[in-house]
């Protein structure tokens, strides 16, 4: 019979061994791309064997799925918007902007790797890519929720308009930070972004009670 203690390192090894490969693919992946990263090349990064990372992935696909799953998680953290204790509704945006800036620029590899396969066209869809494109359906969705919260005024469609021109912006901030570098401030971007697209629901909003 297997001792609780056994089972309890068994396990903890297992979960050690799995962000080892998951940081290595993130490097990798990051540098390479989709098409440049493999299973051999993850197990020369995180020094385990392949048999390893089959036993915890069953293919490449997967791999890079739960790469951009494990990301998503922290990244959706940070568009939890603020009570209303902690100021205007301008600001509460602001603070959400900034927040989702912030986590970007210490793990820009996950939106890097995203919108790579998003941009790809291929005859069987990889499920990175299928990962990637429900998490920013989830991701409009909280800016929507967020749109209709702090700008009552707003009917249907203006959110969506919104929505759409919030992550495309956000899409085309990020690009540029990735060409520029450090040279962007990514925070004061994402913030000054979304005082813009709260000022155009405002107007909105406006017109639409008019």
């Amino acid at each position: 019979m297997t001792k609780p203690q056994t089972t309890r390192k068994k396990r903890a090894n297992g979960v050690e061994s799995r962000q080892r490969i998951l940081d290595a693919a993130v490097d990798i992946a990051g540098e390479r791309g989709y098409e440049g990263t493999s299973i051999a090349a993850v197990s020369a990064a995180c020094g385990l064997p392949a048999s390893s990372i089959y036993w915890h992935f069953k293919d490449k696909d997967d791999l890079i799925a739960a790469v951009i799953e494990r990301s998503f998680d922290t990244w959706l953290a940070a568009f939890e918007l603020p009570g209303e204790e902690t100021g205007t509704p301008l600001e509460r945006v602001t603070a959400v902007a900034g927040n989702v800036a912030k986590s970007l620029v210490d793990a820009p590899d996950f939106l890097r790797l995203g919108l790579m396969l998003a941009l790809e066209r291929r005859p069987v869809e990889p499920r990175g890519r299928t990962v990637f494109l429900h998490v920013r359906d989830i991701a409009s969705a909280k800016i929507a929720e967020m749109a209709e919260t702090l700008v009552p005024g707003l009917d249907k469609e203006s959110v969506q308009i919104l929505t759409a021109y919030a992550v495309a912006g956000a899409d085309g901030l990020f690009v540029q930070r990735e060409i520029n570098g450090d040279a962007l401030d990514l925070v004061a971007m994402f913030e000054l972004h979304a005082q813009l697209v709260f000022e155009a629901a405002t107007r909105m909003a406006t017109r639409g009670e008019a």
